[in-house]
């Protein structure tokens, strides 16, 4: 398999996480976001939406992280990322969702890119746009995790889910945007625990080749 993905970008990053959970070998492909390698002709005839990742197998190729993550489910279901029980399956899946559909999308490059480049906003008020979003996301993700009482330091049971997987690449957002996580005990317990495995270590953004050296 191969995947074409940014180092920074947070679906790629969820994506890979679910990848080395599922100890699966990969090609890593870079596209470079930065330089707009995603929108040129060569990657939206991968793509025609001009987004990572992209996943390419040996019978084709699969877009979107959701679609992706769940395909890899399916297709290696061992280790299992989400519970057997149908209501614990949608409650995971849940929780996901509250970072893939409502806090990542509107935070994501090109809709800052669009607030800075269109609407003429300075870094200040992109910012506080960032901040606006990912505390509330995290607030009520912070209440969900609270009313788990099964719960042991992960989204959910004792073993990481795909929920964990969205989570951490989040929580990396948040702190490039200088959120301040302090009222967020049970999310940063989660990233603790997280950070301890090397599928989540592996993933990480600056663990990438084509991310830039750290000074």
């Amino acid at each position: 398999m191969k995947l074409y993905n940014f180092f920074r970008s947070g679906t790629s990053h969820r994506t890979r996480i679910v990848l080395n959970l599922k100890g699966l070998d990969y090609d890593y492909v870079a596209v470079s976001l930065a330089k707009e390698e995603h929108l040129q002709p060569a990657f939206k005839a991968l793509n025609p939406q001009g987004l990572v990742p992209v996943l390419q197998t040996d019978d084709t190729l699969l877009f979107q992280s959701p679609a992706i993550i769940e395909w890899l489910e399916e297709q290696y279901p061992d280790p299992a990322l989400l519970p057997k029980d149908p209501f614990e399956r949608a409650h995971v899946r849940a929780l996901a969702a509250m970072v893939g559909c409502d806090i990542h999308p509107i935070n994501n490059r090109r809709i800052l890119q669009y607030l800075r480049n269109k609407l003429h906003q300075d870094e200040e008020a992109v910012l506080t746009w960032c901040k606006q979003w990912i505390n509330d996301g995290f607030t009520a993700l912070e209440q969900i995790l609270s009313e788990d009482k099964s719960r042991q330091g992960f989204c959910f049971g004792d073993t990481p889910t795909i929920a964990d997987a969205y989570l951490i690449p989040q929580i990396e957002s948040a702190k490039r945007f200088e959120v301040d996580l302090t009222p967020y005990p049970l999310i940063r317990e989660v990233e603790a625990n997280c950070m301890q495995l090397p599928a989540f270590i592996d993933a990480a953004p600056f663990k990438q080749p084509d991310a830039p050296a750290k000074v």
